[in-house]
């Protein structure tokens, strides 16, 4: 359990912060730059939730917020090259059946949409076009979370989740327009 007595601590007042294990690093290290993305990620979900109000798919969204906290201490805790990155007391990791939840979501929700013929627009309704923001940071913290893998051991799983994710916000967006259907692409049709 976490407990926050103190917000500040002014540790990071030197440009660094601290990881899982205690160990120090700048605040502008590519592993930085994916936990904050995730953390942007998570905010915009949060957003997209109080555009729905209550229902499945926002209940859904808050399992997916505390994910996003689980990826969050994956990605803040360090690894060896040769990691197994199996959760335990003291590390708390992404694991299959978190990236299987999705899929299942994922699939769940396609069977009740036609099948695209064209690509979509960002937008629809306010909810729709709240999951769309969520979806293009889910693709910049997928690719700051695929940046950082090259500096330091990343979770397999945690890669496999956000990328999973972002194809889960897709589709409940275009899921969220079943009923007044997806704004379409028209190529060239402002010209």
């Amino acid at each position: 359990m976490v407990k926050l007595n103190k917000i500040y601590t002014r540790t990071g007042d030197d440009g660094t912060t601290g990881l899982v294990d205690g160990s120090r690093i700048a605040k502008h290290d590519p592993r930085m730059a994916a936990i904050g993305d995730v953390d942007e990620l998570n905010s915009a979900i949060g957003m997209a939730i109080v555009e729905m109000g209550k229902g499945d798919a926002a209940s859904q969204l808050s399992i997916i917020q505390n994910d996003l906290f689980d990826l969050g201490a994956d990605l803040a805790t360090p690894a060896q090259e040769d990691a197994d990155f199996e959760p335990s007391d003291m590390e708390l990791r992404i694991v299959v059946s978190q990236v299987e939840r999705l899929e299942s979501e994922i699939d769940a929700m396609n069977d009740a949409l036609e099948p695209l013929t064209s690509f979509i627009l960002p937008g629809g309704s306010k909810a729709a076009a709240a999951v769309h923001l969520a979806r293009a940071i889910a693709r910049r913290a997928e690719r700051t979370i695929v940046a950082a893998s090259d500096t330091a051991a990343i979770n397999p799983l945690a890669l496999s989740y956000i990328n999973r994710l972002s194809d889960y916000l897709f589709v409940l967006a275009r899921y969220l327009n079943r009923d007044s259907g997806d704004p379409l692409w028209v190529p060239g049709g402002a010209r």
